[in-house]
């Protein structure tokens, strides 16, 4: 498993939806998956847009959604690091 920060997906996801760059957000997201063990193939991924919590420097965050496509149920861990947000 690599040495990441623990929220740098998400917030990395958010920049680029912020910056025009969301082209370029699976791919990143297929990286992640690889680097934590996961074949990026075996997932469909998806972007949600909403508003960033009270207090926060952002205006939105954009969570990533996994659905694996043999309908098998996602690794909760997997979606819960995907998702951890800026402390």
């Amino acid at each position: 498993m690599g040495r990441l920060n623990p929220f740098s997906l998400q917030l990395q996801i958010t920049r680029m939806f912020e910056q025009g760059q969301s082209f370029f957000a699976t791919t990143k997201v297929h990286d992640w998956l690889k680097e934590h063990g996961h074949e990026p193939n075996d997932y469909d991924i998806t972007f949600k847009q909403k508003p960033a919590p009270p207090g926060s420097k952002s205006v939105m965050v954009v969570e990533i959604e996994f659905q694996r496509k043999d309908g098998q149920p996602v690794d909760p861990w997997l979606v819960e690091q995907a998702n951890l947000e800026a402390g």
